[in-house]
């Protein structure tokens, strides 16, 4: 009976082992099928760019190539190893490597953010926040390096809330995270700025005897952190470039992941608050000054720019699950785990090494069978086309087409790089696509040279250019409006291609 009992523990330990791998495989597989919302940002297009200049150039780029407006102006690359590697498995008009780093990225954080909530919760409510993690974040997953990073900064910070949890230092391991992390993408100042508040909760919680030893401990990481976060192609540099896109000012308020969450109609953030809120006043639940400070800055972030919901969604339940599990009796509250070195069973090995082998067969069929397609709406290829036919060369076009143009070799005017450009060119920008001024449309076009214009097909500065003086509409289709100038030798395409 009592080999029974204990092997009967043994099989729910190793697969209750096995569930974060087992969770993050289906992640992956998941957006690996819906591969095409991964593909609806033409940043990815620009970012693979900057990889294969990076690659073809064995150098960094400390100046802008890419547009005729920012030529030669000072510019580093704060994600360069993600668009390395978004570039190293991209084929041309191939997209389906993108599509499996991003999804193993996403895969990867869901693992380890699991493994991270084992020790507080039980697998089907750990899996209920982690499936509820995913759905606040879909949004703002995309073919980008700030997904690349995510599972970096779920590892990082959920070390950090790991080592505060046992009221402990952080593990010297966790800085080889921050110089990988500087080098993916410029959101490393987010684990620099939290090193002090977590570390707070880890003195707060300690016995007085230990928390003069422990603020050493937590402020020599801190500036280890800082070292490590140096330790690019930049160095110095990373920092400045990284808080570069801070200084945008009213800016941030018009591009879209930078807005604020907005709550005129119902969103499944705005539920998760609420329920966060009523669920916490219903059961009692106290925490400590350092965590309830930890949660509204979390809260304050994500309410302030949407593209932080899903740093509030993978971190918030780190911040709280020590204390709901000692509180609400969820599991045995134990001590964290991460980075403790623990003896595998053989059979959970072989187990896991099934569902890889699993995932990967799942992979190659699944690719073979489905071509990847990149959003047509910022895509404009019959438009494109025609330019370089006629061999434009400085084009006034909208944001969302820059990645594209990039992609084709176009000098552009404008692209997603907001910090390149600078907030008042971008103000600017924004104030001619809507045509609130004609006047204004026409005097930047003329600052600028411009000798034709690419307009999303519904945009109202294509519509202003209909009827302004010394415009006319080339062409037009579902997706773009081509405008030359009236006095330009250009020949129309065939009447069955363009719209008058």
């Amino acid at each position: 009976m009592s080999l029974s009992i204990t092997s009967s523990v043994s099989n729910r330990s190793a697969a209750r082992g096995l569930m974060p791998l087992c969770a993050g495989v289906g992640a992956y597989l998941f957006y690996l099928a819906a591969g095409e919302i991964l593909l609806r940002d033409s940043d990815t297009m620009w970012q693979i760019k900057v990889g294969q200049w990076i690659l073809d150039h064995r150098a960094m780029p400390y100046s802008d190539v890419f547009s005729f407006t920012r030529y030669g102006e000072t510019w580093i690359s704060s994600s360069w190893l993600s668009q390395v590697a978004f570039a190293f498995v991209y084929g041309p008009g191939d997209w389906a490597g993108p599509v499996i780093l991003t999804s193993l990225a996403i895969g990867a954080t869901v693992a380890i953010f699991l493994h991270l909530l084992s020790p507080y919760f039980d697998p089907a409510r750990a899996f209920l926040i982690a499936a509820l993690a995913l759905l606040l974040s879909t949004t703002h997953f995309f073919a980008r390096p700030h997904v690349l990073a995510l599972p970096v900064l779920v590892a990082f910070l959920g070390g950090l809330m790991a080592a505060a949890d046992r009221r402990s230092h952080p593990s010297w391991w966790l800085l080889p995270l921050m110089a990988l992390w500087a080098n993916l993408h410029g959101g490393f100042l987010l684990g620099l700025a939290l090193i002090g508040p977590i570390g707070l909760e880890a003195v707060w919680s300690a016995e007085p005897s230990r928390r003069r030893d422990l603020i050493a401990r937590w402020a020599l990481f801190g500036l280890a952190a800082l070292a490590a976060s140096c330790l690019t192609p930049y160095g110095w540099n990373t920092l400045l470039g990284a808080t570069k896109i801070l200084s945008l000012g009213k800016l941030l308020s018009l591009i879209w992941e930078w807005m604020p969450a907005d709550f005129r109609t119902p969103s499944l953030f705005e539920a998760t608050l609420l329920g966060l809120v009523g669920m916490a006043f219903y059961r009692k639940l106290t925490l400590s000054v350092p965590r309830i400070l930890l949660l509204l800055g979390l809260i304050y972030m994500a309410l302030t720019h949407v593209r932080n919901i899903e740093i509030f969604a993978f971190i918030a339940p780190l911040v709280l699950a020590r204390p709901i599990a000692e509180q609400w009796g969820t599991t045995e509250a134990t001590e964290p785990r991460f980075g403790e070195a623990r003896s595998v069973p053989f059979v959970t090995i072989l187990a896991a090494v099934a569902v890889l082998i699993g995932g990967g067969v799942t992979t190659k069929l699944f690719v073979d069978q489905h071509p990847f397609k990149f959003l047509p709406s910022v895509t404009p290829v019959a438009a494109v086309d025609l330019l370089q036919q006629q061999k434009a060369q400085r084009i006034f076009s909208t944001a969302p087409f820059g990645g594209y143009m990039v992609s084709r070799g176009m000098k552009v005017f404008i692209d997603g790089r907001a910090e390149l450009y600078g907030e008042q060119f971008v103000l600017d920008y924004f104030d001619a696509t809507e045509a609130k001024n004609v006047g204004q449309l026409l005097g930047l076009l003329d600052k600028y040279r411009i000798d034709a214009t690419l307009l999303n097909a519904t945009s109202p500065a294509g519509y202003a250019l209909d009827h302004a003086a010394g415009w006319k509409r080339l062409y037009k289709d579902g997706t773009a409006v081509i405008h030359v100038r009236a006095n330009d030798k250009t020949s129309l395409l065939p009447a069955a291609q363009s719209t008058n």
